[in-house]
C-alpha cells in the first residue's frame, strides 16, 4: 500500500474506501496495561512525553492490539506554551498547571514564536522516530492545541471549568487578547508545518475549549485564527489534510467547513446526520461515538457503532472517532469489539 492509499487518507480525501477508518482519541492512554508500565518505568507522564524512544513506544502500542486505521503522535498540546517558558508541570490528581502564568500585558507582549527543531525538538525526534517504525503500516497524525484553548490554559495557569480569566481578559482588553493569539496562531502553525516535515502524514487541532464561547466571541476569538492557522498551513505544510476539532461548538459548523480544512472533528452530542446535513460535501467528518458506550456491552458497542455508521450513510468522507477521548476506566477488549465492528459493519462489496 503507498503512503497515501490509506483508507484513513482517502476518506479524508473523501474518496472511496473498502470500509470506514477508525481510530480513537487518546488511544494511547491509562485504559492500556502496557501504557501505563511505560509511563511507571518513564516515572512521569512529562518525562514519557519528552522522551522520544518512549513517545514512539507508547504511540505504537495500541496499532500492535487494534486494527486502527492511525496512528497519533503522544505528546500534549500544551508543549508549545512550555516552549514559550512558562513551566508546565503535571501534577497527580490536578492535571497540567503553570508555574508562571500569564498575569500581566507585558507577561503577553514578551512572548515569542518557538522554534519547534530547538525548543520543541523532542516532538519533532518523536515524530521521525514514530514515522520510520510505522513504514507504510497506518499514517500518522501530528496534532497541537488552538490558540483559544492555549490562551486558557495560559492565563489561567491551570484546568478550570469556565475559563474566566481569559474571557474576562477577551472582553477587557481584546486588543492584547488578539495579540497574544496572533502569536499563537503563528506558533500552533509553525509546530505543525514543522511535525509534518518530520514526518506527520495529516494534521490536527484541538479546540477543547472554543465551546465556552457565545456566537460572536467565538468567531472572533476561536474561529478567526483556526481559519489562520489553516491558511498558513495551506503554504507551510501544502497537500496535508488538517482536521479541526471544536468540541461544543456545534453552532458553528459551518464556519468552521469554511476554513478550508479536511475534516471535521464531532463529539458525540450532535447528530452525525444533521452534522452532515448541514456541510454537504465541504469536508469530511470524523466522529462521533458517546466514549461511554465503551463501558456497556459488547452488543451495545455493536448496536451504537451501528448507529452511527447509519447516521452518516454510505458517503464518502467519514471517519469513525469517539466523540471526545477514551477514558481510562475502559477494559481494552471493548475497544477491540468497536474496532472490529465500525470494520465489518462498512466493509464494502
Amino acid at each position: 500500500m503507498t503512503p497515501t492509499d490509506h483508507r484513513f487518507l482517502r476518506a479524508l480525501r473523501r474518496e472511496s474506501v473498502d470500509a470506514t477508518p477508525i481510530w480513537i482519541m487518546r488511544q494511547a492512554g491509562r485504559y492500556l496495561p502496557e501504557y501505563r508500565a511505560t509511563r511507571a518505568r518513564a516515572g512521569s507522564f512529562l518525562a514519557l512525553a519528552q522522551t522520544p524512544e518512549l513517545a514512539c513506544e507508547v504511540t505504537l502500542q495500541p496499532l500492535r492490539r487494534f486494527a486502527l486505521d492511525a496512528a497519533i503522535l503522544f505528546s500534549d498540546i500544551l508543549t508549545v506554551p512550555d516552549a514559550m517558558g512558562l513551566g508546565l508541570q503535571f501534577v497527580e490528581g490536578e492535571g497540567p498547571k503553570f508555574a508562571r502564568p500569564l498575569r500581566d500585558a507585558a507577561a503577553i507582549r514578551a512572548l515569542g514564536v518557538p522554534d519547534p527543531e530547538t525548543s520543541l525538538r523532542y516532538v519533532m525526534d518523536a515524530v521521525r522516530l514514530i514515522r520510520h517504525e510505522l513504514a507504510d503500516r497506518a499514517p500518522l497524525i501530528g496534532f497541537a492545541g488552538s490558540p483559544w484553548t492555549l490562551a486558557c490554559y495560559m492565563i489561567e495557569g491551570a484546568g478550570s471549568a469556565s475559563f474566566a480569566r481569559a474571557k474576562a481578559l477577551a472582553l477587557q482588553d481584546p486588543a492584547l487578547m488578539h495579540h497574544l493569539l496572533d502569536v499563537l496562531a503563528r506558533s500552533v502553525a509553525t509546530y505543525l508545518a514543522a511535525q509534518a516535515a518530520a514526518g506527520a502524514q495529516a494534521l490536527m487541532v484541538f479546540d477543547t475549549w472554543g465551546g465556552l464561547l457565545a456566537g460572536a466571541m467565538f468567531r472572533e476569538f476561536s474561529l478567526r485564527w483556526l481559519d489562520q492557522i489553516v491558511a498558513q498551513l495551506r503554504t507551510l505544510a501544502p497537500g496535508l489534510p488538517v482536521i479541526l476539532f471544536a468540541k461544543g461548538a456545534h453552532a458553528h459548523l459551518e464556519g468552521l467547513a469554511d476554513s478550508g480544512c479536511a475534516a471535521l472533528g464531532l463529539d458525540w452530542t450532535i447528530d452525525i446526520a444533521e452534522a452532515r446535513a448541514r456541510v454537504g460535501e465541504r469536508v469530511a467528518l470524523q466522529g462521533n461515538l458517546d466514549p461511554a458506550v465503551l463501558a456497556a456491552s459488547p452488543d451495545a458497542i455493536r448496536a451504537q457503532a451501528r448507529a452511527v455508521l447509519d447516521g452518516f450513510g454510505p458517503h464518502p468522507g467519514h471517519i469513525f472517532n469517539l466523540g471526545h477521548g477514551i477514558t481510562p476506566d475502559i477494559d481494552p477488549e471493548h475497544v477491540s469489539v468497536l474496532v472490529d465492528a465500525v470494520h465489518a459493519l462498512s466493509r464494502r462489496g
